[in-house]
């Protein structure tokens, strides 16, 4: 548990030489932080024993933004926010995994651990970057692939046939077919328009050379 409280210390790639130098600069001084650590939470994770203060018989539903801004700070901060020796970082992995639930690999809700959303986010973080650096584990979700679905002998990729219409040479629709109007409308419309209408003739004689 002494990570929890020298996760700053311990940036450099040489982490075992830099934990083994900073722990014996710690006994030297008389300053133990696995002792410290078990002192204050014992072998319960850092949340467990935090309860926030409110109004009313029913807890909020929310945790709130932050517990500091600026140089002031809430006088029921959450578990991360009330202690400073407790940084959220990547190479932190004993303190992210107090975070995490053992059977189902998810990150508790911000309501069941009591911290920040601010907290939060920078939680999600580190937790994902070290998912990505291989500190955590983290499982994948299996993912079935079915054998039509990554073949060509569905209809999906096969030739289209043509249409029925296509095959029988008439129009697509009914309507786009040719349809004889009445004869007693047409003799209306010669009536009407017989000033602009042309003489029907044959077609134009073809030319000679």
């Amino acid at each position: 548990m002494a990570i929890v409280f020298m996760s700053r210390l311990t940036s450099s790639d040489c982490r075992a030489s830099v934990e083994q130098e900073v722990s014996r600069v710690l006994v030297y001084i008389g300053w133990n932080p696995y002792q410290k650590y078990i002192e204050r939470y014992g072998s319960n994770p850092v949340w467990f024993s935090y309860r926030r203060n409110h109004k009313g018989l029913f807890p909020p539903q929310k945790t709130r933004k932050t517990c500091i801004r600026g140089s002031k700070v809430c006088s029921n901060p959450c578990p991360i926010c009330r202690d400073h020796n407790l940084f959220l970082d990547y190479r932190n992995v004993k303190l992210l995994e107090q975070f995490i639930s053992p059977n189902t690999g998810i990150i508790y809700h911000p309501t069941h651990t009591g911290i920040c959303m601010k907290k939060y986010k920078q939680l999600t973080q580190a937790i994902e970057e070290a998912q990505n650096n291989g500190l955590l584990f983290f499982t994948i979700p299996f993912t079935s692939f079915k054998d039509e679905d990554y073949s060509n002998q569905h209809p999906a990729v096969s030739k289209t046939p043509s249409a029925p219409a296509l095959q029988s040479k008439s129009a697509w629709y009914d309507w786009y077919e040719w349809q004889q109007p009445p004869e007693k409308e047409i003799k209306v419309l010669r009536k009407i328009y017989k000033d602009f209408l042309k003489e029907e003739c044959g077609p134009p004689p073809s030319s000679s050379r």
